[in-house]
């Protein structure tokens, strides 16, 4: 049986058309956004940005949807797809990808297939944000 997590669609967060976010948002679950935002995202659930989001993000969720646009890095901790509409700009970690024919990635892209891999590309993410931030 899979688990009540898997099973769970229900939205915690919208970010709707036309909303203006900034500065950092976390969020409990499932995030969908539409608007914009300019600060990081961290949700503890799946991310969907929608085909007319725009965001100048840092992104982190479990597995993320991205048919708008992200400028920022993406960490997907089981899988990420981009859509044909999706523009990421910016490093992406996760395990899993699938980039649709017609989106655009510039950046470096890190598949993990184990939990050791994950974690030491985490900590290596993290710390060179850590850097950018002090020396920047």
């Amino acid at each position: 049986m899979a688990s009540a997590r898997h099973n769970d669609f229900s939205i915690n967060t919208i970010i709707g058309p036309g909303v203006n976010v900034y500065g950092s948002v976390e969020c409990p679950g499932f995030t969908r956004v539409d608007g914009n935002i300019q600060g990081d995202l961290k949700a503890k659930g799946q991310v969907v940005v929608g085909e007319k989001a725009r965001m100048k993000s840092n992104v982190s969720g479990t597995s993320i949807t991205i048919g708008g646009v992200v400028i920022g890095n993406v960490l997907a901790s089981e899988g990420i797809v981009i859509l044909s509409t999706g523009l990421v700009r910016g490093d992406i970690i996760t395990r899993r990808i699938q980039a649709d024919e017609g989106c655009f990635i510039h950046g470096k892209v890190k598949v993990c297939r184990t939990e050791e891999a994950w974690d030491k590309a985490v900590s290596e993410h993290r710390d060179m944000q850590a850097f950018a931030k002090n020396h920047g």
